[in-house]
């Protein structure tokens, strides 16, 4: 099968069209015939081998897919033959086919286009698990959202807003503010001119954030711990500044807040019934219009490394896709 394929480690450069074996599956396993991939940050971090899945070479990156299932393993229920899916992998989405477990795989709804199935899972299904489960996210608090115009980002945004509180989107440009404004931001800070501290500091009257959704950090960590309210909660969803960040251990004894992980891959593992619930709502919330992805760029297979490049240099506002004809 055609594939877009990481021989090396290294960057989006290293990646070369070529054919890899088509995958077998499991009987707990679907196969899908790729029609379209979402691209994620984490596609970036592991062909440089830097993610904590580590896939043998030769593969190909890109884990969140839609498609049609091909074949369907005897153990697998919710899934038939010929169904339109979608699906987190981990990677193996840049190309013609690719296996998926049944419990980060799901029936396309009626209406939804494969552009847009490929683009639900890892941005919505991530920031409402970090709003709901780990923030425990109440109506008319206040919360901050680092990377706004990122694909996460817009999704903490919105989901953020259907769940009642007030919004303010940060990020580097006063254009990609903008789009977070139409995603419905109450409020926004440019980071990249704006003092992150001092301006959050002003437009809660001194209290402070009730939640921080950071999927930035670096430099922008310490200083968003310390915008926190009493009894906030700081959410680390990820590291697209380039590293972890090292935050003084005072910081959350003296506002009694908590410093809260999110990684949704373990949570759809070990409490698939959860995430289940998770999608309905989602996917309710797209139905009904309430939510909405934002579609930067479009790439065929043969394109995949500059639609991976264009999110590293952090030119992206919302998702890039790589198409699969």
């Amino acid at each position: 099968m055609k594939a877009l394929i990481c021989h090396q480690f290294g960057l989006p450069e290293t990646l070369k069209m070529g054919e890899l074996e088509k995958p077998g599956i499991k009987a707990n396993q679907v196969l899908i015939q790729v029609k379209a991939c979402g691209v994620n940050f984490p596609d970036n971090l592991i062909i440089q081998d830097k993610y904590q899945f580590k896939p043998e070479l030769p593969f190909a990156p890109g884990g969140e897919v839609s498609g049609i299932a091909t074949e369907v393993g005897a153990d697998v229920k919710h899934i038939k033959k010929g169904d339109r899916v979608f699906a987190l992998t981990g990677w193996g989405g840049f190309a013609e086919f690719v296996a998926a477990d049944p419990h980060k795989c799901l029936p396309i709804p009626e209406g939804m286009d494969y552009v847009t199935a490929a683009t639900t899972m890892y941005n919505f299904g991530t920031s409402l698990f970090a709003l709901k489960q780990r923030a425990n996210l109440q109506k008319d608090e206040k919360m901050l959202v680092l990377g706004a115009s990122g694909g996460v980002g817009l999704a903490a945004v919105q989901i953020g807003k259907q769940i009642g509180a007030y919004v303010v989107a940060a990020t580097s440009s006063n254009e990609k503010l903008e789009v977070c404004k139409q995603n419905g931001a109450d409020d926004v800070i440019n980071y990249s001119e704006q003092d992150l501290k001092e301006t959050a500091k002003t437009m809660t009257n001194g209290e402070g954030f009730d939640v921080i959704y950071d999927p930035v950090g670096d430099q922008y960590a310490e200083p968003a711990v310390r915008s926190l309210a009493w009894g906030g909660r700081y959410l680390v969803v990820g590291f697209a500044a380039g590293k972890p960040s090292a935050i003084p251990m005072n910081l959350p004894l003296l506002k009694g807040a908590s410093i809260v992980g999110v990684f949704w891959g373990a949570f759809a593992q070990k409490q698939p019934q959860e995430s289940m619930k998770n999608f309905e709502q989602i996917l309710q919330w797209i139905k009904d219009g309430k939510i909405k992805q934002y579609i930067f760029k479009e790439y065929p297979l043969e394109q995949g490394a500059q639609a991976i490049r264009g999110l590293m240099d952090r030119k992206v506002i919302g998702k890039n896709v790589v198409v699969i004809d």
